[in-house]
């Protein structure tokens, strides 16, 4: 079985601090990369809305990920809400350049 790669953008609620909740978002990927089945786990904020995230983050399999959801760290950071869910791609690689080949 392939990856599962997660794309998710989220933006700061109204009313709420962008630093801190880059803080709270920190955080979270500290924890996240440690955990058994996470193999990425990637913030990138935008540069004409800095209130915006994206988070590119990769997992062994499907159960890893509903594992990352059900985490402590996880639940503290919905908990906090600091951001809001405005998307989520659930992607595998298509490999159109062969296998093991990265663009």
């Amino acid at each position: 079985m392939s990856q599962l790669w997660v794309s998710a953008g989220i933006e700061v609620l109204e009313g709420k601090d962008i630093q801190r909740a880059r803080d709270a978002l920190s955080a979270l990927a500290v924890a996240t990369l440690q955990e058994p089945g996470n193999i990425k786990f990637k913030i990138l904020q935008q540069i004409d809305k800095p209130e915006c995230f994206t988070l590119w983050e990769c997992w062994i399999n499907e159960n890893a990920l509903q594992q990352h959801y059900a985490a402590t760290h996880t639940q503290d950071y919905f908990a906090q809400e600091w951001t809001q869910l405005v998307y989520i791609e659930r992607l595998q690689e298509a490999d159109i350049m062969g296998k093991g080949v990265e663009a």
